[in-house]
């Protein structure tokens, strides 16, 4: 008896709000051959689609519900040349050639997102490389930004990060409450559903098969292939790859990513528009921002609009309180907005992992995948897909911490969730004294 998918609706969003219409894709019907099998038609999905197909080889997505109805559509649309972990931090534990190598990667992504909105012609996407500011709630942890920046410039060659004082941030962003801070010129914000449209648009129109409302439900061996089963049909490929990060819960054929991932809920909000004068007077230079706290927010400037997200909702679905969380921390930043009112509301999930970088690489010999993301994921998760891609055909990739054999499976699994909700709890305590 085949099994019945009911496809889910998507976040009602900011960007789903403003998005361009999504192109009508086909469910799977019948027995498809290809390459490759993609299950996940998010950024990483399509990426690799894109790039496998360039190779001269023949890629087929799959998709449980719509292209970009995961983190590629629901994410705050900030790009950065960063990983959760610090490239200092890399170097303390791993080496001077590890953190250069992390370091060229991180950049990497960046122009990896630039080169496909260009070659799609995503003029929707909105990219912008106006930079990402990190602004400092107290001394101490200005302290630790500015020698971040410092050691950034002495041993990276990072010659284009600069230093902010307080008046200079409170320039910025509008907000006095911040004590100075970092600029990273490299970094910038996209339309994170456009983008993610853009590429699905691009990759189909190039012949690539996407078929969405179609499911894994299983991924199993055959003979020197793999068949990838979908409620309406199946796909027959010598290699498959599982781009599904955060949901490798939906279904069992991606389930062995699941204990190697802690999911935490990212939520998001966005005012109405603000008059033209308090949107002049608000983060006017149009960059993404970013606060030093441990429960870290971060905040950009779209149509008039502020939006402000941040770790720290909990369960499986939308929490009233971590959005009425989010609006009181904005306020405190910015108590003009004390009185806007918020036009919408919404969250997705944060793939966390054990070491704070992305892994990718094999499963098995006929299975790959990138997944963990930790937060940064529109620029790497782009990337990965190029990785994929090489890895596919058989090519060496020097993937430094990203290695798949470095990713590990999370301890204790079934007690994770009220793990994250206690280290969360110790971070917001930490936070609110000021430590």
């Amino acid at each position: 008896m085949a099994e019945v998918w009911t496809p889910m609706a998507p976040a009602a969003s900011l960007w789903a709000d403003t998005a361009e219409p999504l192109p009508a894709f086909p469910k799977l019907a019948g027995e498809v051959k290809a390459d490759v099998v993609i299950i996940g038609a998010g950024y990483t999905g399509l990426s690799a689609a894109h790039h496998i197909a360039k190779s001269g080889l023949t890629p087929v997505v799959l998709e449980a519900n719509h292209p970009g109805w995961g983190a590629s559509g629901r994410n705050g649309g900030v790009i950065t040349a960063k990983f959760r972990l610090s490239f200092r931090d890399i170097d303390a534990a791993h080496g001077r050639a590890m953190a250069r190598r992390m370091y060229e990667i991180a950049h990497e992504s960046v122009e990896m997102v630039d080169e496909l909105v260009s070659e799609f012609g995503i003029e929707s996407a909105r990219l912008t490389r106006s930079g990402q500011v990190k602004a400092a709630h107290n001394q101490a942890t200005l302290r630790s930004a500015i020698g971040e920046a410092e050691w950034m410039k002495r041993e990276m060659g990072d010659t284009e990060v600069r230093i902010l004082d307080a008046h200079q941030v409170r320039e910025e962003t509008g907000s006095r409450g911040f004590v100075g801070g970092v600029l990273n010129p490299g970094s910038g914000g996209i339309h994170p559903l456009n983008y993610l449209r853009g590429l699905a648009k691009g990759v189909a129109q190039r012949g690539v098969p996407i078929f969405q409302e179609s499911p894994a439900f299983a991924l199993r061996r055959d003979g020197d292939g793999v068949i990838a089963e979908t409620p309406g049909g199946s796909v027959r490929a010598r290699q498959a790859i599982v781009a599904t990060n955060s949901y490798s819960d939906l279904t069992s054929a991606t389930v062995r990513l699941q204990r190697t991932l802690v999911p935490f809920r990212s939520a998001l909000i966005a005012t109405e528009k603000l008059s033209p004068n308090l949107a002049g007077s608000l983060m006017p230079t149009g960059r993404t921002y970013t606060e030093t706290k441990r429960m870290m927010r971060w905040f950009r400037k779209v149509d008039d609009r502020v939006i402000f997200g941040g770790r720290g909702a909990f369960g499986k679905q939308d929490s009233e309180s971590a959005f009425d969380a989010l609006r009181k921390a904005m306020v405190g930043i910015f108590p003009e907005l004390a009185d806007i009112p918020l036009a919408f509301k919404w969250s997705g999930l944060v793939a966390m992992t054990l070491d704070s970088v992305p892994h990718v690489g094999c499963l098995d010999d006929r299975t790959l995948y990138s997944v963990g993301y930790n937060g940064a994921g529109v620029a790497m998760s782009s990337l990965m897909g190029r990785y994929l891609a090489a890895l596919v055909r058989g090519e060496k990739v020097d993937l430094g911490l990203l290695d798949a054999g470095r990713l590990k499976t999370i301890p204790f699994y079934a007690f994770r969730e009220p793990a994250v909700r206690a280290v969360a709890g110790w971070y917001q305590f930490l936070d609110a004294i000021g430590r």
